[in-house]
């Protein structure tokens, strides 16, 4: 059971192709737009508030998620603890998991791109999970 957003009710929680991802943007967007609002104001207490709230949103998890493991170009790279994340229900456990508490970054995999006149370009492919 998950408490929704919007009305503060309890549903049951939605398996990864139930998620309405038009809806799931929307929220995010219109928390965007306070917190833009907010700062163009020049009420930073507000803005600090709204920010919080965006980050622990049910929906800006899931859809953090699904940007990094099936719209990203490299979602099929492994960072340096191999966990790559491919089944739906591995990207809804790791929205349910993530949190802000207790967060240590982790450090980078690094790989180097060749360009067209000879030199490389670092690359950091970062870690799915904390």
């Amino acid at each position: 059971m998950v408490q929704t957003e919007q009305t503060g009710e309890r549903q049951p929680t939605p398996t990864w192709s139930a998620i309405d991802w038009t809806a799931t943007e929307a929220v995010v967007k219109r928390l965007q737009e306070r917190i833009y609002r907010a700062a163009a104001a020049g009420k930073g207490r507000q803005v600090k508030n709204l920010q919080k709230l965006l980050v622990r949103s049910t929906s800006a998890k899931r859809l953090a998620v699904r940007r990094v493991t099936q719209q990203n170009a490299g979602h099929k790279t492994p960072g340096i603890d191999g966990v790559v994340c491919r089944t739906p229900e591995s990207r809804m456990r790791l929205s349910n998991d993530l949190s802000l508490k207790g967060y240590r970054p982790q450090p980078v995999r690094r790989v180097y791109i060749p360009k067209a006149d000879g030199r490389r370009r670092p690359l950091g492919i970062p870690i799915v999970t904390t």
